[in-house]
């Protein structure tokens, strides 16, 4: 009887700070168990070996921020059968995504001696605006459990089970005092994804918004109450725009407040 081929993984990085990919290597005993179900066929992070697609799996970190890369990025998507798109920057934009908000052209001439060799996009946008992705792992960066459980998931043909409430909903959870509430600090958490484990509240930081917006989130509300604590609007519009800043939800709040 032959034996059943491995599904193959490939690993491919677009604008970002290889930090997704690092919580992947960081999976250490999960990540052997994921080793031995699929063939990792390309990942430059971690091997300088490559075997030719297609590949079964994708996983894709980083935004689209050059003409080349809006051209590879089609590329990945025709020789891969699922798409993944991994952290903030390849779901949102990243943090590059700041430019989106100015442009970019008055900024090139202050950082590079040459501004004529420097060729990029007006915009940085995620994977999603330029071709179909099957799934997205949010996070900046993305929690190595959820990526374990995705990548389960896909190899067991099931819908993965992942958290679509806020952080406030684990701040309850772990017993943390509501630092809106006790401390008058800025949270993003009411709006803001779980994924964290509630880091930045469990040490008396208000979240950053770093898993992006939950599932139908109240920006409105949110920012209606800290206009009413008395924050100025330039500092409300600096909230909204931090590692999802081009996510929609946070987008249209931010340029609510922006006039």
């Amino acid at each position: 009887m032959p034996r059943q081929r491995k599904p193959k993984l490939a690993v491919w990085k677009f604008a970002s700070c290889d930090g997704c990919q690092l919580s992947l290597l960081d999976c250490e005993e999960e990540l052997l168990a994921v080793v031995g179900e699929v063939e990792i066929a390309y990942f430059l992070e971690a091997s300088r070996a490559v075997i030719k697609g297609p590949y079964d799996i994708s996983l894709v970190e980083g935004s689209i921020t050059t003409p080349h890369d809006e051209e590879r990025i089609h590329q990945v998507r025709r020789m891969s059968k699922t798409v993944v798109t991994i952290g903030a920057c390849a779901t949102a934009g990243g943090i590059q995504a700041l430019r989106n908000f100015t442009n970019v052209r008055d900024y090139i001439p202050l950082v590079y001696a040459t501004p004529a060799f420097i060729h990029t996009l007006n915009k940085s946008t995620p994977i999603a605006d330029h071709i179909f992705v099957d799934l997205e792992l949010r996070g900046c960066p993305i929690n190595k459990h959820q990526l374990v459980e995705l990548l389960s998931a896909i190899l067991n043909g099931r819908k993965p089970n992942l958290p679509q409430h806020s952080v406030c909903i684990e701040c309850k959870q772990r017993g943390n005092v509501c630092v809106m509430v006790s401390q008058g600090l800025p949270c993003l958490g009411p709006v803001t994804q779980t994924g964290c484990d509630a880091l930045c509240p469990e040490f008396l930081r208000g979240c950053f918004g770093c898993f992006g917006p939950k599932e139908m989130p109240n920006m409105a509300s949110l920012a209606s109450h800290w206009l009413k604590e008395g924050m100025a609007k330039p500092e409300l519009v600096r909230r909204f725009r931090g590692f999802n800043a081009y996510a929609e939800p946070f987008r249209k709040e931010s340029e609510a407040h922006e006039k």
